[in-house]
This record gives C-alpha cells, sequence and structure tokens, in this order.
C-alpha cells in the first residue's frame, strides 16, 4: 500500500499539471496546457494521492489576499454565511498568494494542498484559514514545473489540516530532482522513517528565540497577545525563551521588493505573443504586437511589477538597487546565522491583523497591501529558511489567529515536531463557523 493510497490533494495554479490547465489566475496563460508535470506533484501522485483540482491565486502569485485573478478572488470559509447575509455579500480575504489552497483544505475539500511561498504566500492565507502550512528550506523541494515569480526566493509549500499529514506530505517530496540543480540531496537529514512524528513531542530544553524586531507598528493586540501566551506557555513547558536582535529585518520589505520586482521583469519577458502566452489581434507591427498582448494579457498589477524591475535594471540604476538589495540580502541572512547560534528556532506572528473584509482590502493598492501582510514572513524567504505556519485561536470576530515557527536550514523535523507539541496544546477547532 502506498502512505497516499486514496488521499485527495489540490494544487496551486502555477504548478503545470500535464494535460490540465495551468493559468496563473492570468488571462495571458488562459489556454496554457502543459505537457509534463511538476516534480512536487509527480512525487506526491508516485505515492498514491489523487490530485482534485487546481486552485485560485494572485495572478502569476504577486499578491497577499488571493483577489487578484482573473477568476475572481477567493472566499475565507471562516465567518462566510454571517459576513454575507450581514454585509450584503462581503466576505473575508484568504491571504496569498495561495488562498485558493487553504481554502481548499479548511473547507474540507481536500486533505492535503500544494502552494507556492515567495514571501509568505503558504503560510499567510493558511493563519487566515485555520490551518497548518510549510515553507521548506530553498532547494529542500523541487522547483520544476512551479511557474517563476522570483526564482530565489520561490519555494513549494505544503499545507495540511494536522502537522502529522504536513509531515507526511513533505518527507514524500523533499530531495534531490535533477531536472531543478537548485535542489540538494536531503538524504542525511530526512529519512524514510520520519515519515511519522513522535506520538508525544517535547519542548524540553528547546531554546526559543523572540525576534524583536518583529513588534511592529499595526500589530493587532490580539495578534501580540497570542504570541506572548505561547511564549509562555513553552517556558512554563521546559523551553528557554529568550529575546533575539535581527537588526536588518526592518530593511526586508524594501530588499524584497527590489529582487522581485527585477526577477518578474525577467521571468514574464517571455509572454510577448510571439514565444509564449496569449496573442492580441494587432498584427501591424511587431512592436505592436507585443504591446497590445501584455497590455491585454497581463493586469495592471503584473506590469507596475514589471516597469519597475525593468527601471531597478537599468545600466545607471543596477548598483544603486539591485546590486545594494543583493547585500542586504546577505546581511539578513547574516542576522539569521547568528542567531541560530544561540537559539533553535524562532518564535514570531504571520500577519499583523487578522483576515480582513474584502470591501476594506480592495481599498488599498496591490503593494501597500503586500507591505502589511508580508512583514513577518519575506525574511525567512530572504533567507532560505524553513518556516512553518499554525493556527492558534479564534479572535474576538471568531476568525483565526496564528504563529510561525523558523528554523535554521534544513531543521524542517525540528519545526514539525516542536509545531506538534502546539498544536497538542492550543488544540485548535478547524470547523469553519
Amino acid at each position: 500500500m502506498l502512505p497516499l493510497d486514496g488521499v485527495t490533494v489540490a494544487v496551486k495554479d502555477n504548478f503545470c499539471t500535464a494535460g490540465t490547465r495551468t493559468t496563473c489566475a492570468s488571462s495571458m496563460l488562459h489556454q496554457f496546457v502543459p505537457q509534463y508535470t511538476a516534480t512536487v506533484v509527480e512525487r506526491l501522485e508516485q505515492a498514491g494521492a489523487i490530485i482534485v483540482g487546481k486552485t485560485n491565486l494572485d495572478e502569476f502569485a504577486m499578491g497577499a489576499g488571493a483577489t487578484d485573478s482573473m477568476f475572481g478572488p477567493s472566499k475565507n470559509p471562516w465567518r462566510y454565511e454571517s459576513a454575507n447575509d450581514a454585509l450584503e455579500g462581503d466576505f473575508y480575504i484568504t491571504g496569498g498568494s495561495s488562498g485558493g489552497s487553504a481554502v481548499a483544505v479548511a473547507s474540507g475539500t481536500c486533505f492535503g494542498a500544494v502552494g507556492s511561498d515567495t514571501g509568505g504566500s503558504v503560510r499567510n492565507p493558511s493563519v487566515r484559514c485555520g490551518v497548518p502550512a510549510l515553507k521548506p528550506s530553498y532547494g529542500a523541494l523541487s522547483r520544476h514545473g512551479l511557474i517563476p515569480l522570483t526564482h530565489s526566493l520561490d519555494s513549494p509549500g505544503l499545507i495540511a489540516l494536522r502537522i502529522d499529514d504536513l509531515a507526511t506530505f513533505f518527507f514524500i517530496c523533499v530531495g534531490k530532482d535533477s531536472r531543478d540543480p537548485t535542489t540538494i540531496d536531503t538524504s542525511k537529514y530526512f529519512a524514510a522513517k520520519d515519515l511519522q512524528l513522535d506520538s508525544t513531542p517535547t519542548w524540553n530544553g528547546l531554546k526559543v528565540g523572540i525576534p524583536q524586531e518583529y513588534f511592529c507598528p499595526g500589530m493587532q493586540d490580539e495578534v501580540v497577545n497570542l504570541w506572548r501566551d505561547v511564549a509562555d506557555l513553552m517556558a512554563k513547558q521546559g523551553a528557554k525563551v529568550v529575546p533575539v536582535s535581527l537588526p536588518h529585518t526592518q530593511y526586508s520589505l524594501q530588499c524584497y521588493s527590489v529582487i522581485n520586482c527585477c526577477d518578474v521583469a525577467s521571468n514574464l519577458a517571455c509572454y510577448d505573443g510571439l514565444e509564449y502566452g496569449c496573442r492580441a489581434d494587432n498584427m501591424s507591427s511587431i512592436e505592436s504586437l507585443f504591446a497590445d498582448t501584455r497590455s491585454e494579457g497581463f493586469s495592471e498589477t503584473v506590469r507596475g511589477r514589471i516597469l519597475c524591475g525593468n527601471y531597478f535594471l537599468l545600466r545607471e540604476n543596477y548598483d544603486k538597487y539591485f546590486r545594494q538589495a543583493m547585500r542586504l540580502r546577505r546581511l539578513i541572512k547574516d542576522d539569521f546565522t547568528r542567531v541560530f547560534e544561540q537559539v533553535d528556532l524562532l518564535l514570531a506572528p504571520v500577519t499583523l491583523t487578522e483576515a480582513v473584509l474584502y470591501s476594506e482590502w480592495v481599498k488599498k493598492d496591490n503593494r501597500t497591501r503586500t507591505v502589511l501582510e508580508d512583514y513577518c514572513t519575506q525574511p525567512a524567504n530572504l533567507a532560505g529558511l524553513p518556516a512553518l505556519s499554525l493556527p492558534c485561536r479564534l479572535s474576538r470576530k471568531g476568525l483565526p489567529l496564528g504563529l510561525q515557527l523558523i528554523g535554521p536550514y534544513l531543521s524542517e523535523l525540528r519545526l514539525l515536531s516542536a509545531a506538534k507539541r502546539l498544536e497538542m496544546e492550543m488544540d485548535f477547532q478547524h470547523s469553519c463557523k
């Protein structure tokens, strides 16, 4: 019997699935049918999983709400009926960009889902929708078949209802892939026996850091209180909880924005009506075809990031923006390296607030939303580190609140074990209300 025989899994619509449309929620790819399947999806299928469908996202995974999609916004199943009835069709956002994958698991449509995480895109919606999610170490899971947003930040992510299920999915997908040269041999870190976590994990002797820079303006009191309560709980049960500093975190948003836009400009250059993507009707000249194709195929948000990326990559701007961002990224990574010489993992928030109503969300532009949503999640991507998000309790409005654990490179087993203990202690009820 295969480990995932009959287990249903949904796949974010930026992973290639042979014979099934893969659109990235964009008009540019609305008719694209891949000839091959992404490695992560392939490994799940080989383990017996049944792929039940593709899930919604922000266009090309550029967003933090799963609202900027050609298919329309994803809707959070939590408080959906009460919000709909009271507010004339309004609803709470799912978070993004892997909002559709989080909803699929939270609503009981499937046991697990595949997403992608470039700056928090599986952790953010999973906390919003009340399910756990894992962004693995960069290179632990193959990116082959994942349509890229930012090559050096993208990571396949996994979502499940329980930590044990998350561990099973991870240990099936992890490992070297000859089709992705950035993957690494993880056999000495993870073995077949790891498919099952300890039934009674403990925090005894665990050193947990509380990054002080993550206390930031705009963080909801309920999130701060949850963070402190969980830190106190871990300390009472044998963990050593200490404050730590990641001084360059304050620059992570600017660093991420520059690197992201530069990669977007490069990665999306092939969608021109000649090589890939849809093709506009205006054939009067190559220039007109190129311009009309990209205007019709990409949303304003995507075009804006492309323009920013091209500006940063101009010869006169390259050193001032892109090269400086890469230097800053190294400093951010060095901060984590130094801190993990003192502690085993970090405990931090995922989002600054509970889920907001769609009507409030759309009042802000895409960049403002992303800055607000991803402050606590982007640093782990910049450093290539594993991070696991977990719902812990409900807010006063009845919406999920959660935290994340961040660990050193390839410390997923430690994160999963610590998270399983937290799951047992918090006893979060996953049924949407």
